[in-house]
């Protein structure tokens, strides 16, 4: 079978064509360093000849509500026109639990936008929607740190590992589509404090976490379940404690 991997260079889409290639699929892994540009359209039409499956795990450059606006535009548009040529049998996309709650951000907004155009492409999908990978605490942590003191929301988070939601990927791809969304969380929830400082710890950064009810989520107020699954999601299996061992982890 052959799968266009869309944003096939980065964190997950790595993980994800290496998965795809190891069982034997033939996988495109697309991206502009391949000559792939979803935003011009370059190279797209040639990804897509022959393919059934297509894995959407690009992400916008640039958190700035204008910047992801566009990105999600254009690349949806661009890429539906090629899938719709190719006759491509089943798309998927990742999100991001909580999007529909995260719309004061403009980058959310646009996260949602782009789930709506999957919806009205007409190509049979699958959206993952994963909660927030263990890979980004230290992003997290840094984008709340005011000298020596990360300030967190009193929220609840539940991440996942990054290798969980590739594999979670890769099964998705070799199945029919559900044409509806599909919710992947770690196994279990904590508080913001928590996981940082944890986090944090390991990687010996001495910077003091604690609870602020002001702190926000990226710059978004947030409730405690804001960014929790809802009913029934897939629980992938990679401990906080588990990827922690086998990680080398530097926090931002």
């Amino acid at each position: 079978m052959k799968v266009v991997v869309i944003g096939g260079s980065g964190l997950i889409g790595s993980k994800l064509v290496a998965r795809l290639r190891h069982g034997g699929h033939d996988v495109v892994a697309a991206s502009p360093s391949s000559g792939v540009n979803t935003v011009s359209g370059d190279g797209l039409p040639e990804a897509m000849e022959e393919a059934e499956v297509v894995v959407d795990v690009a992400n916008s450059p640039s958190f700035d509500d204008a910047v992801a606006w566009d990105f999600f535009t254009a690349s949806g548009r661009n890429i539906f026109a090629a899938e719709t040529a190719a006759r491509v049998s089943h798309h998927i996309a990742l999100s991001v639990v909580g999007t529909d709650r995260l719309l004061d951000s403009g980058y959310f907004r646009a996260k949602l936008l782009q789930e709506d155009l999957v919806r009205k492409s007409g190509i049979p999908y699958t959206i993952l929607r994963s909660t927030q990978f263990f890979e980004f605490m230290g992003g997290i942590a840094g984008s709340n740190t005011e000298g020596q003191v990360v300030r967190m929301p009193l929220a609840l988070i539940q991440p996942v590992a990054a290798d969980d939601v590739a594999e979670t990927l890769a099964q998705i791809s070799v199945r029919a589509p559900v044409n509806d969304m599909v919710e992947l969380a770690g196994p279990e929830p904590f508080r913001f404090t928590d996981i940082v400082s944890r986090v944090l710890a390991a990687n010996h950064d001495e910077r003091l976490v604690i609870a602020d009810p002001d702190a926000r989520y990226f710059g978004v107020p947030i409730e405690e379940r804001t960014l929790i699954p809802g009913e029934n999601p897939r629980i992938a299996p990679t401990s906080l404690e588990a990827w922690l061992s086998r990680t080398q982890f530097r926090a931002a």
